[in-house]
């Protein structure tokens, strides 16, 4: 059974160096971060450290330097952030494990906060080599002293065998971060014990991207409604053509089976019934809205590109989410990027919004789409900090920094 950040502070931590890992990857313009969002989320664990007089040890990445020291990839714009919204002393570090690192870990004071710089600006961090990145987690362990604890707050990272999510939990007394147990308490939830009925709403572009989840899904959801364009490969499984739409062809046969397999597994399986087509993939394309068993009708034709789900859809979707009790969403429903093409997945939302379900939105695109299109995260049960991990979850996969954690 993993411990939690509660048990670390009933077990007393004033003194103490504590490993930190964070989630800091943030989107920049510049030296601006641009959403502080995930700089907010890493607050609360930080701030219930330092306030019992923790020596706290930030460790966090940023973007994909590919293992060399990358100035646009630093963490110190995010660092910088941080120490403005915090309410205990931010020290940044000039690089990860060197000199300044080892220099400011030693003399930091009870109650501190030291950022190191981008963990991924060492390639031992991401190594295949469980060799290499051990070697970089025992030089991360010893800025701890003779006492170290680490916690993991770092939802979006646990899926990765990394040396800060996975080998430093190895070495040192482990803990799970609030965000952590916050995420794993409700997938855990949501995946075996959801209120009923449980509706799943998949988008995104590749049927082959979400195949593993839909897998895990059929016989455990009562419902699971298909949009985006993974939904093309879904009407081509059905017999209709999709024109220049997204397809993948080498999908088909998986998809039919899982058609059947939701029959008999009692999971209901609904596909788009109308498509918004156009003749070009961009905001200012003609558009035709087209029923699926006629989408190379009309004036497009075979040309047409299926953009976004249609309006006799919409309804079907919000008739279904009107009835449901858990929600699980990943994936825009249409191109939500594009104004003329967000109908069908703010029509979604605003139907999530309405219900009375308890919703969890799978993070990652679903959560930037509903962001922009007005919603607010507190509209919601629960947003996902961690796409990847949350979808990984869902299928599941066991997830190395989870296991490490013994959570």
């Amino acid at each position: 059974m993993a411990k939690s950040v509660e048990d670390l502070l009933a077990e007393g931590v004033s003194g103490r160096h504590v490993l930190v890992r964070s989630d800091l990857n943030v989107p920049l313009d510049g030296t601006t971060v641009t959403d502080d969002g995930r700089v907010k989320a890493s607050l609360p664990v930080l701030t219930k450290l330092a306030q019992a007089g923790a020596k706290v040890i930030v460790m966090a990445h940023l973007g994909r330097p590919k293992g060399k020291v990358d100035p646009q990839f630093s963490i110190a714009p995010a660092a910088t952030r941080l120490s403005e919204l915090a309410d205990f002393s931010v020290i940044i570090a000039e690089d990860v494990v060197g000199q300044d690192a080892q220099s400011k870990a030693e003399s930091l004071q009870d109650g501190e906060v030291l950022v190191l710089e981008n963990v991924r600006f060492d390639a031992r961090e991401t190594s295949k080599d469980d060799a290499e990145r051990g070697e970089f987690a025992d030089e991360l362990v010893k800025l701890t002293g003779e006492n170290g604890a680490y916690v993991d707050d770092a939802f979006g990272a646990v899926h990765r065998k990394h040396a800060s999510v996975y080998d430093v939990a190895k070495r040192l007394p482990s803990y799970l971060g609030d965000l952590v147990k916050t995420e794993v308490d409700v997938l855990a939830k949501t995946l075996n014990n959801p209120e009923r009925p449980f509706v799943v709403i998949m988008g995104g572009a590749k049927v082959s991207d979400k195949l593993a989840v839909i897998d895990n899904l059929i016989g455990k959801a009562d419902t699971i409604l298909i949009g985006g364009g993974m939904g093309y490969t879904f009407a081509a499984a059905q017999g209709y053509k999709v024109g220049k739409s997204i397809l993948e062809s080498d999908q088909i046969s998986t998809v039919k089976r899982y058609i059947e397999e939701a029959q008999s597994k009692g999971t209901e399986l609904v596909t788009a019934v109308d498509v918004v087509c156009g003749d070009d993939f961009s905001n200012d394309a003609k558009f035709e809205t087209r029923p699926i068993d006629d989408m190379e009708g009309g004036e497009l034709g075979a040309d047409a590109d299926g953009l976004d789900i249609g309006p006799e859809t919409r309804k079907l979707f919000a008739e279904k989410i009107k009835s449901a009790k858990t929600i699980f969403w990943n994936g825009p429903v249409g191109v939500a990027e594009f104004e003329n093409t967000a109908h069908g997945t703010k029509a979604v939302a605003e139907a999530i919004v309405h219900s009375d379900a308890f919703s969890i939105i799978g993070g990652g695109d679903s959560a930037a789409a509903v962001r922009k299109l007005g919603y607010t995260d507190d509209q919601f049960g629960h947003i996902s900090t961690g796409g990847g991990a949350s979808l990984e979850y869902i299928e599941g996969k066991t997830l190395p920094g989870l296991d490490a954690l013994g959570a």
